[in-house]
């Protein structure tokens, strides 16, 4: 069984998203790609490495990575020579900051890129737990983008893709609203340079996800801990490289990317995952009353083939009720492709709102001094529909 079937059958399917699209679209994709110089940024995370080998594979002139991971970047292009090898045209990473100097000297030096695809993003639901690592999230997902999209346009890029998410569509949580103030400033930028971007659910095993720590505890022999009461979709790190590519390459501008919710995208609980993972290994999922018992009892069960669980209903702040990719307030084309459905915007936007936002925010920074009211109250302002769940209670609290 390959790696990517073994992950369609845990998260519940049996066949891939948007292999019609790639396939009936391959020669299209192809000659976009050959020939033309790209930029990723953020490309050494999950989403950025499956972006960065669906471009590699295709033979571009130049293929430039950008990441803050020193680690990763290397894993990357371990990865990428252990299986595609080859291409003829410049490979290279980088492991700088988007927001920092040697980026920006980075672009400058060299030189014109056909297309800037933006992976970076903080994408924890716990990065609002402190108004610190939440002020982090708000530089990386809006005035990165921002920043960078700036610079590639300077310096003559034709195209910028950025990855926004599905918690941007009626957002309960600081990264969705980080995600959908994002779009709403892209709008805006959208006025002098072609932009789309590409909204999707989980995507299985990637980084700091919690089926990637089922991998974390399986390793270490640890208890497995999940929601049991939380239906979540998701793609596969492949499936999301396609549909980033699609949108960075086919989108027209203001389009927004998304996977047609159908048969083929199933909803399922982290516990059902967890279960399925455990038998795929071997074992027996044993449900115990507490964390506690799940610590407690860890050898012992482990021994016989019987793997501790904890699952338990969420309570945590920020957890949405059910997913979505798009509102009923959004123009959508379902018709264009098979798999994938677009959201057709128009550029609009409050200009003043906008400054309002960017202003407020930089005002904090520069005093030094900020908590977590005084940046709610920033969104609230520029989202007045925001539907905030706070609950007192964050991940970092669970097992």
């Amino acid at each position: 069984m390959s790696e990517e079937t073994r992950i369609l059958d845990l998260i519940g399917r049996t066949s891939t998203l948007f292999s019609a699209d790639v396939v009936g679209l391959s020669d299209d994709l192809s000659s976009l790609v050959k020939g033309s110089r790209f930029l990723v940024i953020g490309g050494a995370g999950s989403i950025g490495q499956a972006v960065t080998k669906e471009i590699f594979k295709r033979s571009p002139t130049a293929l430039h990575v950008v990441d803050i991971s020193e680690n990763n970047m290397v894993e990357l292009v371990r990865d990428i020579r252990s299986t595609i090898g080859y291409i003829k045209g410049d490979f290279r990473t980088f492991a700088v900051d988007c927001g920092s100097k040697e980026f920006e000297a980075l672009i400058s030096s060299e030189g014109r890129y056909d297309y800037v695809f933006n992976l970076s993003a903080l994408k924890h639901v716990r990065s609002e737990k402190d108004p610190f690592t939440l002020m982090r999230m708000l530089t990386v997902n809006i005035f990165n983008t921002i920043k960078t999209l700036r610079m590639a346009k300077k310096y003559g890029a034709k195209k910028y893709f950025c990855v926004s998410t599905d918690k941007a569509a009626n957002p309960v949580n600081m990264m969705g609203a980080s995600k959908r103030i994002m779009e709403m400033f892209l709008m805006r930028e959208s006025e002098s340079m072609i932009i789309s971007m590409a909204r999707f659910a989980n995507v299985a095993f990637s980084d700091g996800s919690l089926l990637h720590g089922f991998n974390q505890r399986f390793a270490k022999r640890q208890p497995f801990s999940a929601p049991n009461d939380v239906l979540r979709y998701f793609v596969t790190s492949q499936e999301s490289g396609e549909l980033c590519l699609m949108s960075g390459l086919l989108g027209e501008n203001r389009d927004i990317f998304f996977p047609k919710l159908s048969e083929n995208l199933h909803l399922i609980t982290f516990s059902d995952i967890a279960e399925r993972y455990l038998q795929q290994m071997g074992y027996e999922p044993f449900h115990c009353v507490s964390e506690d018992e799940a610590r407690d009892r860890s050898a012992e069960l482990i021994t016989k083939k019987q793997w501790p669980c904890y699952f338990f209903n969420s309570d945590t702040t920020g957890e949405k009720d059910f997913e979505e990719f798009f509102t009923d307030k959004e123009d959508v084309d379902m018709s264009r492709f098979e798999g994938v459905g677009v959201i057709k915007n128009q550029p609009i936007y409050d200009e003043q709102k906008l400054d309002n936002f960017y202003s407020g925010v930089n005002i904090l920074i520069e005093e030094g001094v900020w908590n977590k009211e005084d940046i709610v109250n920033l969104f609230f302002d520029l989202l007045p529909e925001f539907a905030h769940k706070e609950t007192g209670k964050y991940l970092d609290q669970r097992m």
